[in-house]
């Protein structure tokens, strides 16, 4: 199997997982990944991340032409922005996920860090996490805000919509989705109790530890 056969089935294994897990449904979400050669695959536009077919992956040439299989996602432009901000980048995931969706719907968040430093692996796979201001689906506004933030941060929450995540490799981008949404769903559950975040020195240390890859 040559080494982007192997990587289109890791793609569809990986969405199916997230898929079966409850972590997208219906026609929600969409993931990609960078190829050796240059360009991506992605996940194409209409499809349901349960059921994807290896051969019809939509890829892409590095300039974002069309080269094979189906027409990709409408929002490919989410992870365009990751490739060209963050050259390290090796796949983004954007999900629809319950919690994490139900935390950008939230009223008097932090824009600049939404969720508290609840656990060391949040920290470790996520670190801060900025809001991205409400855009309607499409609107090319929105990936010039996500641009904007990509510089700093490997994870964005968009208002009203959803968290979009890169990593370093596709099982990477795919952990670090899961850790913010088992966050998120932590931060769902503690509201209205007492809790006890990480203090800043803490995180700072965990940053010393296991600086970011991307």
């Amino acid at each position: 199997m040559s080494p982007e056969a192997a990587l289109r089935e890791e793609f569809c294994r990986l969405a199916a997982s997230m898929y079966q897990r409850g972590l997208t449904f219906g026609a929600s979400g969409n993931l990609s990944v960078a190829l050796p050669e240059g360009g991506w695959l992605m996940t194409p536009t209409g499809s349901t991340m349960g059921d994807l077919d290896p051969a019809r992956l939509s890829k892409l040439a590095p300039d974002g032409r069309l080269v094979d299989g189906d027409k990709p996602t409408k929002e490919s432009f989410l992870h365009a922005v990751f490739y060209r901000q963050r050259p390290k980048v090796g796949a983004v995931v954007h999900l629809h996920s319950t919690y994490s969706v139900a935390v950008s719907c939230m009223d008097g968040l932090d824009p600049q860090d939404v969720l508290p430093p609840l656990t060391p692996y949040y920290v470790m796979r996520v670190g801060k996490l900025p809001l991205v201001p409400y855009f309607p689906p499409g609107d090319t506004a929105l990936a010039e805000a996500v641009a904007a933030l990509a510089v700093d941060h490997h994870a964005v929450l968009l208002a009203n919509h959803g968290p979009v995540v890169a990593g370093k490799s596709l099982r990477e981008a795919v952990y670090a989705a899961e850790e913010l949404e088992e966050t998120a769903k932590l931060f769902v559950l503690l509201q209205g109790q007492r809790t006890r975040p990480l203090s800043a020195a803490e995180v700072r240390e965990l940053h010393t530890r296991f600086p970011s890859e991307v």
